[in-house]
């Protein structure tokens, strides 16, 4: 699944359409009019990004309303925290090292 959220949050587009609805829902035709294309390339985009488990869609009589799914970003988040886990423990001896050597008067100042 993280491989489909990276190639649907890979487009700009996608990005500000989950923006969009990230905290209400909203049908294809309102997303569509924040944006200069068609409304079918609107709805491409959505689907996409409901086939990657980002978007939920309600239907509501002949209605669609579509809402950003948080926890469809939580594998992904977690695959991208992986990289800053290693990267921080890493900065955290560092800095563990410096600090044991300017307590032992390990550093000289010049």
């Amino acid at each position: 699944m993280v491989d489909l959220a990276l190639r649907a949050i890979a487009e700009p587009r996608r990005r500000e359409i989950l923006r969009l609805i990230w905290d209400a829902e909203l049908t294809s035709g309102a997303i569509a009019s924040h944006f200069e294309v068609t409304r079918p390339a609107i709805s491409q985009h959505l689907r996409v990004l409901a086939d990657a488990g980002l978007v939920s869609v309600r239907r509501q009589g002949t209605r669609r309303l579509y809402r950003a799914r948080p926890e469809g970003l939580a594998e992904l988040r977690e695959f991208l925290e992986g990289f800053w886990e290693g990267r921080l423990w890493l900065l955290k001896q560092a800095a563990e090292a410096e600090e044991r050597r300017a307590s032992q008067g390990g550093t000289e100042r010049t």
